[in-house]
């Protein structure tokens, strides 16, 4: 993904993006989703430039960041869909997990997902909170585990993907699901007291 020198400052803003998303995404909706655009933007488009053209990596990071960012916002509907979708997707894991050794079905994970999404959409303001409870939880452990490894010299490497999935994480960290819905619930029972009180 990004040099090495970067990846500091972008695991702290990561925490800061993560904490804010966890702890007041429901009231800040449009800011959590264009937080995740920008994340999502640039991860995609920085990974399709060299590792070696650092900057263009860079300049594409930040061109991404800005597009998956506008797009996120301007389609608030449809971040509130993909929010539903992504919730869905991820109980098809949850329950699949259980049953069974592989993967789901691609036919299940569609199907739920836009279960997830109709129910989303009937549901905004609990799925909101939800959504952005449980992915604001897992950015601030990615972005805390990234920011140790740099202080204590042990880089992560960038091409460690089990970090982008809280239900398959690396062996010996069997411990960061359980901090991710503890971190995630608290979140959760925390927006859900700031929004009632407002009402």
């Amino acid at each position: 993904m990004l040099p090495h020198s970067y990846e500091l400052p972008i695991a702290l803003l990561l925490v800061l993006g993560g904490a804010l998303s966890c702890f007041a995404g429901y009231k800040l909706f449009k800011i959590t989703l264009a937080i995740y655009g920008f994340i999502i933007g640039a991860m995609v488009t920085s990974s399709l430039m060299g590792s070696s053209n650092t900057t263009g990596m860079i300049v594409s990071a930040i061109l991404g960041g800005l597009a998956g960012a506008a797009i996120l916002v301007f389609a608030y509907f449809v971040g509130i869909a993909l929010v539903g979708a992504g919730l869905g997707a991820l109980v098809a894991h949850l329950v699949w997990g259980q049953v069974g050794t592989n993967d789901p079905p691609a036919v299940a994970v569609i199907v739920v997902s836009v279960v997830g999404a109709i129910v989303a959409m009937v549901l905004q303001r609990y799925v909101i909170i939800i959504g952005t409870a449980f992915g604001g939880a897992w950015t601030i452990i990615v972005g805390v585990i990234n920011a140790l490894a740099m202080r204590g010299g042990a880089r992560l490497p960038s091409s460690d993907v089990w970090i982008l999935y809280p239900l398959s994480p690396a062996p010996g960290q069997r411990w960061l699901p359980v901090l991710w819905i503890v971190l995630g619930m608290f979140g959760t029972v925390v927006q859900l007291g700031l929004t009632s009180r407002r009402r």
